[in-house]
């Protein structure tokens, strides 16, 4: 029965792990293909290709992707699950 309930749990955090790369996965792809629309209708428009102002949708909305790649493949990375039970356990200590 243990037996069972772990492979369980596993397939449950496979899974969950499989939705969080795939949602990354997405948002990077639409990332691409409206940052691309943006830029190559601002060029057809006339702007120049080296104009920092076709950048700004990419420049912005890729700090978001980079936050969102590092919470899915970096996810101890700031406040993490060992932070969390660290300060759960200094909390508990210091309410004794």
């Amino acid at each position: 029965m243990e037996l069972q309930n772990n492979r369980d749990a596993k397939y449950a955090e496979a899974k969950r792990k499989v939705k969080e790369l795939r949602g990354f996965y997405i948002h990077l792809f639409v990332y691409i293909i409206v940052n691309l629309f943006i830029i190559s209708r601002n060029v057809q428009q006339g702007d120049n290709l080296a104009d920092i102002d076709n950048y700004w949708t990419a420049i912005f909305w890729g700090i978001g992707v980079v936050g969102h790649a590092m919470r899915v493949f970096v996810p101890n990375f700031i406040l993490g699950k060992d932070w969390e039970d660290r300060k759960t356990r200094e909390l508990m200590d210091k309410y004794k």
